[in-house]
């Protein structure tokens, strides 16, 4: 009688327990390719890019977020390519934090011209969005969106609108 009650106060455990979540890992590294849009600037044309990202999640849907992008955009002036490079580090709000998972934040950037002529520094800030879909439990893929206004005491304020699309392995 005792091994019956028993596995009847098993069996209405295993009834009235909650389902699983998935538990994701905490950390992130990806590649992004995405499109830099400089609205015809006198410094810049639009480019794409191929980005490196990483995150870093800290608690309560709150990650701190790195992307840098290497990207060839065309200098108006000399009608030459150059290099840019643009690091930045952000935060952003989880939205949801399951398999999908939608969220807003805000980077600071530093953007950096290799020209002929010289070199432009910028300085950067701006509202970032985006969702990543989980494929695997590892393994995601999103979509970003970035507006940023850069900074430079040598030229004038540049604008960029930045939309992105990657791959990030969780561990």
């Amino acid at each position: 009688m005792r091994s019956y009650l028993s596995a009847l106060g098993i069996a209405v455990a295993l009834f009235v327990a909650a389902p699983a979540h998935a538990q994701f890992a905490n950390r992130s590294l990806g590649l992004s390719a995405g499109y830099m849009n400089f609205n015809g600037t006198a410094s810049l044309n639009s480019t794409v890019f191929i980005g490196f990202d990483a995150s870093l999640y800290i608690e309560s849907g709150f990650e701190v977020v790195s992307l840098t992008k290497l990207a060839f955009p065309q200098d108006p002036i000399s009608g030459k390519r150059v290099v840019g490079l643009a690091p930045s580090l952000g935060i952003r709000y989880l939205i949801l934090e399951e398999s999908i998972r939608p969220y807003v934040g805000a980077d600071l950037s530093y953007l950096h011209v290799f020209k002929d002529q010289g070199e432009s520094n910028f300085v950067g800030i701006g509202p970032n969005a985006g969702v990543e879909f989980f494929v695997t439990d590892s393994v995601s893929l999103g979509a970003r969106a970035q507006f940023n206004a850069y900074l430079s005491l040598s030229e004038r304020v540049q604008t960029s609108l930045i939309l992105s699309a990657g791959t990030s392995v969780y561990f």
